[in-house]
């Protein structure tokens, strides 16, 4: 069926008597219905499946104004299983409410006693929703009419409209037959036309969704026979349409299915086993076609409701009857067992009449031989006051202000009682010497409401017991107990701990670390007593507040937004307010001091000498200087302050380490002793400055001492720990090095060759190597192996432009330095090479190369 809404005036009454004249239409369209699906199997040339229709929408037609001119508050049909927030219809459209207020009035559904809500209301839209899964089977087995009863409350005031949705069936169950497998026993002298019954399909859907067909496979021997029975159930037979002969076959296998009329059809199918026997012409027949009785609720397990008795007429095997379900519902079997050889009835599970009140069973009779016939069994509930009142808060207004005028209402109090008649009836009451009482409203709700003034000063809380009792014999009550505070009003400002705090935080602290914790007490109620912190709006050092710290507004603790720096920020003042949440609201603030502790977190800083790697810093000694005279000087600085800024020079490196010393405070390096002519021309000393902080930090520098009185003798300063390679000019010097010494041992050998000279022509020894300058080096230094005496020296002087490695170089001068000894050789010096391949750096103006032959 589709959708459909009945509205209603306001009496309850008609309502059960439409809904009864909807029933009894539904009914005479279904069995018009079923007739029509004989005829047609009989007369299978005439189509009576557009007359079916035809009286089936007549019958809707009919229902649905039926269903408009019943007296009550909405009525929805809808159909079963729908997913959870379906659309029901607009309950706040179809009884005209203002959807605005649905939720300042409360708007609910109520259900009676602890049943499921299976329906809920959307307060933005007024839709009447699916709130669980509806199954019209489980709630209402094969009833043909199911409906859900509820109620829609809405409060402010207190109005109540009956709500009934009627579920529609879907086809959602298959058609099942009692058992996997039906035994039937034939004897071989049954004649043609013999008729033996077999066990409908039961499908818990109803209508056309329930079973609307039979068939059977196609066999030598039967005929399936289906016949509508007066109460609207089939009767299911074979038909012998050929004798059987046992001697040829001893048994016969068919198979039954049963077809539902839903879209798509659902189907059941059953094995039917039949073994040929010999003749048994009598089936059990019980001696009553309808068994109907009483059973109280909550009787005990094994209490027998009722024995059905059949008799047959056969004797021996054949005369035995036996007695089992063929039709009963999964709720009932969960509760009633069957004696299959007495045929009694017994509980055998909790008996409830508020879950259900009727069982309707079929029990099938059958004889040894596979006769059989069936009896309905009736069985209903009667209610015993076995429920205690229900005491429903659905609405409390705590805390009551105190200055709440008499007759306030304070709360909503609903009470249900599960049984049904007197037992069901409840009367409540509340206890006396309070201010307050209930007043009945509408149905078993009561309004409760103040009757004097209150004062919180004079008493801030009550305890309030509902006792609710209904009629039963014995009758049974139940208690409830509320707890009702009376609200302050916010007078009282919160109050901090102390005048002004401190709060000292290490720099270089973690972003979001805590610093300190304020506190502030309200010794007023609840929110009024609620202190919430926050930082009042300020400026420190030209910047936000907010940028510096942060406040949980909760707990009072304050947290570093950034990390600080003694060097910028040393300290600062910040307001904190304390507020409470009363209306309106409170408040008073204090002053949190921040002290910003130093810390070790700054390297020393070398001011003279540049750091080591940064520039070319050469100092002179005089080669007179005495032990204690003042060389140089380190000057350093640090950033941090206190001990963190102490500083301390140590020498950790010295080409002599005994020669020079540095002041530990004041950095002022002296000669430790008088300068010697052992003494290496050229000193480098790595000094470490290191401040005094946990831990230490410390710094390095180079610095480089030349030994010298007369800067003439003093080659180009150059950078004395620079290694980088300058492997290209030294080839071409080596090159232009070797050219001039081949030209002048040539003219010298031609100008010997000239004057025939008879004497032994020293050796040269000259392995293209480059000199140190004479002025780096000890006297003598340069010598010629030989016998002979070479009176001349010449030295060449050749000058470079600054950073060139490939400007050509020129011979200046030459003079005479001495004679050598004749056992002397020329040597070369790692440091001439040096001397070389520090051509490229930025300080090097020229250079000076010596060559002794």
């Amino acid at each position: 069926m589709s959708l459909f809404r009945a509205y209603t005036a306001h009496m309850e009454n008609r309502i059960d008597i439409d809904c009864l004249i909807c029933i009894i239409i539904n009914v005479i369209t279904i069995s018009f219905s079923k007739q029509v699906d004989f005829i047609t199997s009989v007369f299978p040339p005439v189509d009576f499946r557009g007359i079916s229709a035809a009286v089936e929408m007549f019958g809707l037609l009919f229902f649905v104004l039926m269903a408009h001119t019943a007296y009550g508050d909405v009525s929805y049909s809808f159909p079963e299983e729908m997913k959870r927030g379906s659309v029901i219809g607009n309950i706040a459209k179809d009884l005209g409410l203002d959807v605005n207020r649905l939720s300042s009035r409360k708007a609910r559904i109520d259900t009676e006693g602890n049943r499921k809500r299976y329906c809920d209301i959307n307060l933005n839209t007024g839709e009447l929703t699916v709130a669980e899964r509806i199954d019209r089977e489980g709630l209402c087995n094969e009833k043909m009419f199911c409906a859900l009863n509820f109620e829609l409350v809405l409060e402010h005031p207190l109005e109540i409209h009956r709500v009934t949705v009627q579920i529609q069936d879907i086809n959602d169950n298959t058609p099942t037959f009692p058992k996997d497998t039906i035994k039937l026993e034939i004897s071989e002298i049954s004649g043609k036309g013999a008729r033996f019954r077999v066990n409908e399909a039961h499908d818990a859907d109803i209508g056309k969704n329930g079973v609307q067909s039979y068939s059977i496979e196609k066999n030598n021997h039967f005929l399936l026979s289906v016949n509508t029975k007066a109460d609207v159930g089939k009767n299911i037979e074979l038909v012998l349409d050929k004798e059987l002969d046992r001697e040829q076959q001893k048994e016969v296998t068919l198979i039954l299915t049963a077809v539902d009329g839903g879209t798509p059809p659902r189907s059941g199918t059953v094995a039917i086993h039949v073994t040929v026997l010999d003749a048994n012409d009598n089936a059990p027949v019980f001696s009553q076609a309808v068994y109907k009785v009483n059973l109280p609720e909550n009787s005990p397990v094994d209490t027998v409701v009722v024995t059905v008795s059949a008799t047959d007429a056969d004797e021996g095997q054949n005369g035995e009857v036996t007695y089992e379900f063929s039709r009963i519902s999964g709720n009932a079997k969960e509760l009633f067992d069957l004696n299959e050889n007495s045929g009694e009835i017994k509980v055998k599970g909790p008996i409830d009449y508020e879950e259900e009140v009727k069982f309707e069973m079929l029990i099938e009779g059958k004889d040894g031989s596979g006769l059989s016939s069936d009896t309905k069994v009736i069985i209903e509930i009667t209610d015993v006051n076995d429920n205690s009142p229900i005491i429903v808060i659905k609405s409390l207004n705590s805390p009551v202000p105190e200055n709440a005028l008499p007759g306030t209402e304070v709360g909503i109090i609903n009470v249900q009682d599960r049984d049904s008649e007197n037992n069901g009836q409840v009367r409540c009451s509340i206890q006396q010497n309070v201010p307050f009482k209930l007043v009945p409203s509408i149905k078993n709700y009561y309004s409760l409401v103040t009757t004097g003034e209150l004062d919180r000063e004079l008493l801030s809380d009550y305890n309030l017991t509902i006792t609710a009792t209904d009629e039963g014999s014995p009758p049974l009550s139940s208690t409830k107990n509320l707890h009702l505070t009376v609200a302050d009003v916010n007078d009282n400002p919160p109050v901090f701990q102390e005048h002004n705090y401190r709060a000292h935080v290490q720099e270089n602290n973690k972003p979001g670390s805590s610093i300190c914790s304020v506190s502030a007490t309200d010794p007023d109620w609840r929110q009024n007593g609620t202190v919430v912190y926050s930082l009042l709006s300020s400026d420190v050092n030209g910047a936000p507040v907010s940028s510096f710290l942060s406040i949980n507004g909760d707990t009072g603790v304050i947290h570093a937004v950034r990390s600080f720096d003694y060097e910028q920020l040393k300290s600062f003042k910040v307001l904190v307010l304390a507020r409470d949440n009363g209306s309106p609201p409170l408040s008073s603030n204090v002053s949190v001091s921040v002290f910003i502790s130093d810390e070790n977190d700054n390297f020393p800083q070398i001011l003279y000498p540049s750091p080591e790697g940064n520039s070319f810093m050469t100092e002179m000694v005089p080669k007179a200087a005495q032990a204690g005279s003042l060389v140089s000087k380190v000057i350093s600085v640090d950033a941090d302050s206190g001990q963190n800024a102490w500083l301390s020079y140590h020498i950790i490196k010295a080409t002599d380490p005994g020669l020079f010393t540095i002041g530990v405070h004041s950095g002022e390096i002296r000669t430790q002793r008088d300068i010697s002519e052992s003494d290496s021309m050229k000193q480098n000393l790595i000094v470490s400055v290191r401040d005094n902080g946990q831990p230490s930090l410390s710094a390095t520098c180079a610095l480089y001492l030349l030994i010298s009185d007369n800067l003439a003798e003093v080659p180009e300063l150059k950078d004395m720990s620079h290694d980088e390679s300058s492997s290209k000019l030294t080839f071409y010097l080596i090159i232009a090095l070797v050219s001039v010494s081949t030209f002048f041992l040539t003219f010298i050998i031609i100008i010997l060759a000239v004057r025939f000279c008879r004497r032994r022509k020293p050796r040269l020894l000259f392995d293209g190597a480059v000199a140190i300058p004479s002025a780096y080096l000890p006297p003598n230094y340069a010598e010629v192996e030989g016998a002979g005496t070479l009176r001349s020296t010449y030295n060449y002087d050749a000058y470079l432009t600054t950073g060139s490695r490939t400007s050509d170089f020129k011979f200046v001068r030459s003079y005479n330095e001495g004679t050598l000894t004749a056992d002397l050789t020329l040597k070369k010096t790692q440091s001439a090479v040096d001397d070389l391949e520090g051509l490229d750096a930025e300080m090097s103006d020229s250079f000076q190369v010596g060559l002794t032959k």
